[in-house]
């Protein structure tokens, strides 16, 4: 990666990222009672050498900050104090700072004419220096060094631990007594007006207004006590000087807010939203405006979701979950196209070794993290981070390979989480499931291409050879010819009766079956009424993109008017954790056993942005970073359509009806695919083309 040509923060990669996720995961309450994360948390390293060598021409004066304490070693000799600014002699030099902080993650910023802290710094947390009895200091030729992490604080006052989402006053469009509907579903901070008197004020927080004003059952609220001026927030004992407003210290997701005082008196109510600004760079639109406004609520849904990470449902949970994490890359890289965020997230969710679990405890999830991984590398071309996340990659894998049966096959063993789905029947996940067998062999090609993008090329001979290994066995183990399909899963070298999507959808997918056994199983599995449907947009999701994949646009777009718009229909302004249309009443805001515990704003819900630019649009890279790339667009029923789908050079528009394809693109070497692949016609750089049906 090239410099950056402007002085930035920089850090250990992971560190800072880290350390944010976990001031963000551990904001979860369940109904005002702190709530951590249930798996392991990591943190920084308190003592991060940052190096560089540079050959000035001429003196060069340097300006120093740091998030810590910190020496400074120049060509091996250390100076006097933190010196905030020294003068560097015309030459070579190596420079050696070390910064240490207990609290926040240590980060540089040098800024002089030509020496500027970037990506191409080394960190290390150990340096494994040492003094002979001589007093000789030894080299450092045994150090671990890695590229510096960074974002895009560029400013030597943009600290990085001072980073905060930004926020914008939202007030009620209606109240109702004292409940309080700001009109869709939302995310930020609620505000008390004009608050009077002595007593207590109980608030009650609601995705609909059953919940805000079922206040023994509403998944989150907020207690506050009033005494002579002072506010005390009884779940957190802190205390506030009475004023004007009075902001909660806690943001929530809610569209409803129910107030209830006693003993004291407000004016009202508003609201501080709060959020990530990010730039829509992906459009759709079309004759169909049921479907223009799903793309509508779908990018939004990705709004409220996209914080300092991708997360999973804004109400509930407020945490990052690998396998809601990974369709929200793919979202991103149709919407936003914010590769920071990827990074991000893949940093947190990996967290640092020793390995003691799967990624959130879920097997399958830990799956997804490595697939996600070559999957960024193909949309972003970010070689880069790959240099970065590698290491991790083998430990995750070292991890993997240590829990594999005599087959080579994974299975839930103590600890594990083995989840799929959220299924409406009960599903056997013991023994070898066909499911996590083939997730696991994408998972070996993926690491096996990033080894051998990375130089490690006999460690990714020998990942894609476990990988070939256990390709071999899929079929053999898994496929019932009586039921022309994958079986669900084996047990004790006994293949199961029972036949899902999962596995057959995934198999299509990744390419793991015959262009013969890719129509049986469309038919036998996928339009099979009689096999057990998706009710969560997380697999619907995959069983459409398996649709897709299959030329069936026109029945996936009724799957997605069906599914999205029933939702709609409910009056959903984000777009749900789970949509069953058989539900109804506050029948269909439950979930878990609890009256309101389903998401009605879910990351895995927007997933109609990815399939509309995918496989409608029909846009898909084919080498990193759009090299290279396709389009194959299919109205899918439409009358017409156009849109943009953002890549690293710009974007890529696309606007088609029953008569014409017109394309434009900044960049890449494209190639229009027509007629099912018998008209190839090469899209020029630059300018527009518009090809005749």
């Amino acid at each position: 990666m090239a410099t950056t040509y402007k002085a930035t923060w920089i850090w250990y990669p992971g560190d800072y990222e880290i350390w944010l996720g976990n001031k963000m995961n551990n904001r979860r309450t369940d109904r005002g009672a702190y709530f951590p994360p249930f798996w392991k948390q990591d943190s920084h390293y308190v003592t991060v050498e940052f190096s560089k060598a540079v050959d000035l021409t001429e003196d060069e004066e340097l300006k120093i900050e740091a998030e810590g304490s910190y020496n400074i070693k120049i060509d091996g000799k250390m100076l006097f104090g933190m010196p905030k600014k020294i003068t560097l002699a015309a030459g070579k030099h190596r420079i050696n700072i070390k910064v240490h902080n207990q609290c926040t993650p240590p980060a540089l910023y040098v800024d002089g004419k030509t020496v500027k802290t970037d990506s191409t710094w080394n960190v290390t947390f150990e340096d494994k220096e040492w003094i002979d009895e001589s007093g000789k200091a030894s080299d450092t030729s045994s150090t671990v060094y890695m590229p510096a992490g960074f974002y895009n604080f560029d400013n030597i006052e943009q600290r990085p631990s001072q980073f905060k989402l930004e926020r914008e006053r939202h007030e009620a469009v209606a109240a109702d007594g004292n409940v309080y509907d700001f009109g869709k579903e939302t995310f930020g901070y609620a505000i008390l007006k004009g608050i009077k008197g002595n007593g207590t004020i109980n608030i009650y927080y609601g995705e609909s207004k059953e919940e805000a004003t079922d206040k023994y059952h509403c998944e989150t609220l907020d207690k506050l006590e009033v005494c002579n001026g002072v506010v005390t927030d009884l779940a957190t004992n802190q205390t506030t000087e009475l004023a004007d407003e009075y902001v909660l210290g806690n943001s929530k997701a809610f569209r409803f807010i129910c107030v209830e005082t006693e003993g004291c008196s407000l004016s009202g109510v508003s609201m501080d939203y709060e959020f990530m600004p990010e730039e829509e760079k992906g459009t759709f639109r079309c004759n169909d405006e049921e479907l223009n406004r799903i793309w509508e609520i779908g990018a939004y849904t990705m709004q409220l979701t996209t914080r300092e990470f991708f997360i999973d449902g804004i109400k509930r949970d407020r945490w990052v979950w690998s396998g809601d994490a990974t369709q929200s890359y793919l979202m991103n890289y149709y919407l936003f196209n914010d590769n920071d965020m990827v990074k991000r997230t893949t940093w947190l969710l990996a967290g640092k070794a020793p390995i003691t679990s799967h990624i959130n405890t879920i097997m399958d999830y830990t799956f997804f993290w490595f697939n996600s991984v070559y999957d960024y590398y193909l949309y972003s071309g970010d070689r880069h981070f790959l240099t970065q996340i590698y290491p991790t990659m083998k430990t995750y894998m070292d991890y993997v390979l240590g829990r594999t049966d005599e087959d080579g096959m994974v299975e839930g063993m103590d600890g594990d989480w083995v989840f799929v789905d959220w299924a409406d029947k009960p599903m056997d996940k013991h023994g070898q499931l066909a499911f996590e067998q083939i997730l696991f062999r994408k998972s070996l090609e993926a690491i096996a291409a990033v080894a051998k993008l990375t130089g490690n090329d006999e460690e990714g001979n020998a990942y894609q050879e476990k990988a070939d290994e256990l390709g071999n066995k899929l079929m053999q183990f898994f496929w019932n010819d009586d039921k022309q399909a994958l079986v669900h899963n084996r047990l004790n070298g006994k293949q199961s009766e029972d036949v899902f999507r999962y596995p057959n959808m995934f198999a299509i997918i990744f390419g793991y079956l015959d262009e013969k056994r890719q129509q049986t199983v469309k038919n036998s599995v996928i339009l099979n009424e009689d096999v057990l449907r998706i009710t969560t947009p997380y697999m619907r999701f995959y069983e459409l993109e398996a649709l897709c994949m299959l030329n069936e646009q026109d029945k996936v777009m009724k799957e997605i008017k069906d599914y999205w718009g029933g939702m709609l229909k409910e009056g959903a302004t984000s777009f749900w954790e789970k949509y069953n249309p058989d539900e109804h009443g506050t029948e269909k805001l439950a979930m878990y056993g609890r009256p309101y515990g389903k998401s009605l704003c879910h990351a895995w819900g927007a997933s109609p942005i990815y399939l509309l630019g995918k496989y409608y649009l029909g846009v898909k890279p084919t080498k990193p970073g759009y090299e290279e790339y396709t389009v194959e667009p299919a109205l899918g029923g439409l009358e017409w359509m156009e849109g943009t789908v953002p890549a690293p050079f710009g974007s890529i528009y696309v606007k088609m009806d029953s008569n014409s394809v017109t394309v434009k693109s900044d960049g890449g070497h494209g190639t229009l695919i027509l007629e099912n692949g018998k008209r190839n016609i090469e899209i020029p750089s630059g300018k527009e083309i518009t090809i005749k049906l």
